[in-house]
């Protein structure tokens, strides 16, 4: 039987966003919790590992854990936990490629073929934002490597809602369902069956 070939990598570079203080799940790194018999990090890797030249990790604690996953490892330049963006402009200094995928670690379930999609649209815009019916999903899509520059700018006029700053660029959308965007932010999500 003839094997499928493999995917072909994109000229993207991906990072996981994987820093935050997991405050509702008790302050545990969310990335070692288990969902359907897996670390939330492996699920992370699961849709980037076949399409990213590149994996990034953001991570504020057991960065060498993490590490030990063969991907690097960035901190916040900030300490105590201060937000996605923080760890999205981290990426973006980092990162080889001029393009970077990024997605939360606690969202387990995206597709197989989430990078390919998000690249799809990506045409004329510096950002391809994911969308659910109530509109732009925080820390996910896809963005271009110039957009470092506004972003830094926004962090240091003291705002850091994600949802906010990416609205601000132009942008298209990837919509997705529900059940594609099951987030694990409580105990209770980790033990749900997604529907």
């Amino acid at each position: 039987m003839q094997q499928s070939p493999a995917p072909a990598l994109l000229p993207v570079s991906a990072l996981i966003l994987a820093g935050g203080a997991g405050s509702r799940m008790g302050g545990v790194d969310k990335g070692w919790l288990s969902f359907q018999g897996q670390p939330l990090i492996e699920h992370a890797l699961r849709p980037l590992r076949p399409y990213a030249r590149e994996i990034l990790i953001s991570a504020n604690r057991e960065q060498a854990r993490y590490g030990a996953l063969g991907y690097t490892v960035l901190g916040d330049a900030e300490p105590g936990f201060p937000g996605p963006l923080h760890g999205l402009l981290a990426g973006l200094e980092a990162c080889r490629e001029e393009w970077l995928a990024f997605v939360p670690v606690d969202c387990p379930l995206l597709p197989d073929d989430f990078l390919p999609r998000l690249w799809s649209l990506r045409r004329g815009y510096p950002l391809v934002a994911v969308a659910d019916d109530q509109g732009l999903v925080p820390v996910m899509g896809l963005i271009h490597r110039r957009i470092q520059g506004p972003l830094r700018q926004y962090l240091r006029s003291g705002k850091r809602r994600a949802t906010e700053f990416l609205a601000t660029l132009p942008h298209q959308t990837l919509p997705l369902a529900d059940s594609y965007l099951h987030n694990c932010n409580y105990p209770a999500d980790l033990r749900a069956e997604p529907s």
